[in-house]
């Protein structure tokens, strides 16, 4: 498996994939702020490979000098193999190599089956940004 930053090529396939891993609703909530971020900041959107395929995505963001995981989606044929921790560890390195301040977990509704993934490595209940709807990408 390889962790990379998104490419315009990969699009179709990111979009595929988030319809497939997340709820309707989740995806449509989704499609806006992942729009913003890949004509703003594409570096802050990794995705997971394996055999040529698009396995797992995340949609980070910068906000106020503060990194943030915005929306994280893995393939349900790819699920508990560590693709999650791997996008996340690559999207922590980005957000250190920009020297943010602190980084963060955007929760909403969408994002609970997911927490236990965070809280497992390190981003508890004191690193939760729980007003995802004044980020930027969100609109």
């Amino acid at each position: 498996m390889q962790v990379r930053s998104i490419q315009l090529s990969d699009c179709s396939s990111v979009i595929e994939l988030l319809q497939t891993a997340l709820s309707e609703e989740c995806f449509e909530n989704t499609m806006e702020p992942f729009s913003r971020q890949l004509s703003w900041d594409s570096d802050l959107i990794v995705v997971a490979e394996e055999d040529g395929a698009i396995v797992g995505a995340l949609i980070g963001t910068i906000e106020k000098n503060q990194g943030c995981y915005f929306r994280i989606a893995v393939h349900p044929d790819y699920r508990r193999r560590g693709i999650g921790r791997s996008l996340v560890q690559a999207m922590e390195s980005r957000f250190q190599a920009r020297k943010v301040g602190g980084i963060y977990v955007a929760v909403d509704e969408h994002n609970d089956p997911v927490l236990p993934l965070y809280e497992a490595m390190g981003y508890g209940e004191n690193k939760a940004f729980r007003s995802v709807r004044h980020l930027s990408i969100v609109g």
